[in-house]
């Protein structure tokens, strides 16, 4: 009998925390358990450690210490951007503008916005899942403040071209952010060089600790605080701050963006070889998002007659892990928006998404194809006897 394996490929939902993150966790909880607001030693000692972390983070995406403001994630990221920085610049107009595709965090703040007033476009985008740049100089007008476009879709992985869309934005004295929760350290940015006014950034996709994120502000960017209370984080989110979670997630994003090239090259290797190896073994599914435009660990197969809730259970019970599509949309039984968006309403129901680590291997890709082939097998056996039988009633 073959043995069970757990193979993890949901990497892109969350990633296991690193050794060396792990262990700057821990000494950092023994020792820096002063408050970092206080005046005291102890509490100098927990400020200068959280001070090397936002350097750190400044240093990975080329801004300075001062427009980094910690978050507990990419989720509060995304909604004081979009929020703070509409309500702090309604004086100049009150249109934004995002994608179709945009992680629920951007799509549920900016609906937020319309129930108090402003006018959203959410722009479209073409069968890989890229934003359709000319859409964008069309909605574009003198009440626009903020654009919103992902670095790179969570779901397809397709990576926008913001670079382009930031100079757009900057060229029209319009606000650009971007969400880059899922390309930092799997894309190489410099805020600076890019004209990226705002990013959102996440600590658990990076190998490092949940309920850790930044958001960058470029200087001279008007934005409303987040939270009203103490002076922390310049005064504009209050509340003690969790000095050992963020030590953790500077050495993580330290790491993730040193070994960009080497990272990359590894997760690149391991998809190809899954996908080649899926594809002599499984027939008809395809790939979803962008053929090369894409993060090196991120494959979004479409498995023609077989339900992705049911692959992913199946494979489930054999100790591999997978997602239909975006984590924050696990128990919603609704298509993936982002597929539908993309036009693909009959894959929407069929797809999985396999996001690669640097913990994964060749032979993971060996267990899971293997598997995949009898649930594949299997569903669509069933699948096949249903519509039979729907046809015989007819």
């Amino acid at each position: 009998m073959e043995k069970r394996k757990t193979v993890y490929l949901d990497n892109a939902a969350t990633t296991q925390i690193s050794s060396e993150v792990y262990r700057d966790m821990i000494d950092a909880y023994g020792k820096l358990y002063g408050n970092n607001s206080s005046l005291y030693s102890l509490g100098r000692e927990a400020d200068y450690a959280l001070e090397q972390a936002r350097e750190k983070v400044a240093k990975a995406i080329g801004a300075n210490p001062n427009e980094i403001y910690f978050t507990s994630g990419g989720t509060e990221a995304d909604n004081w951007a979009i929020k703070g920085i509409a309500r702090a610049n309604r004086h100049k107009g009150n249109h934004i503008i995002t994608s179709a595709i945009e992680h629920p965090a951007i799509l549920e703040s900016c609906k937020a916005l319309e129930k108090e007033g402003f006018r959203v476009t959410y722009v479209p985008v073409d069968e890989f899942g890229v934003v359709k740049y000319a859409e964008i100089i069309k909605a574009m007008g003198p009440d626009t403040i903020l654009i919103s476009i992902m670095t790179a879709n969570n779901e397809v992985g397709t990576i926008e071209p913001i670079r382009a869309i930031a100079e757009l934005a900057r060229a029209n004295d319009v606000i650009f952010h971007t969400d880059a929760v899922q390309a930092i350290g799997a894309v190489d940015i410099n805020v600076k060089e890019m004209k990226i006014d705002a990013m959102s950034i996440s600590g658990h996709k990076l190998y490092g600790p949940k309920g850790t994120g930044a958001l960058y502000v470029r200087k001279g960017v008007k934005i409303d605080k987040l939270l009203d209370g103490g002076s922390q984080e310049r005064g504009m989110r209050s509340g003690t701050v969790n000095v050992p979670a963020f030590v953790g997630f500077g050495k993580a994003i330290e790491k993730a963006t040193e070994n960009i090239e080497e990272n990359n090259k590894y997760l690149r290797s391991v998809r190809r070889y899954f996908l080649k190896t899926l594809s002599e073994r499984v027939h008809n599914i395809a790939l979803n998002g962008h053929p090369t435009q894409r993060l090196a660990g991120n494959a979004s197969v479409s498995f023609e007659g077989a339900e992705g809730e049911a692959i992913l259970m199946l494979l489930d019970k054999e100790g591999i892990s997978v997602s239909t599509g975006s984590a924050c949309a696990a128990g919603n039984l609704e298509p993936s928006h982002v597929l539908l968006a993309m036009g693909k309403t009959e894959e929407a129901q069929n797809t999985i998404r396999f996001s690669f680590g640097l913990n994964n291997t060749k032979e993971d890709v060996d267990y899971v194809v293997a598997k995949l082939q009898k649930v594949v097998k299997k569903l669509r056996s069933i699948s096949a006897i249903r519509i039979y039988k729907n046809k015989v009633e007819l």
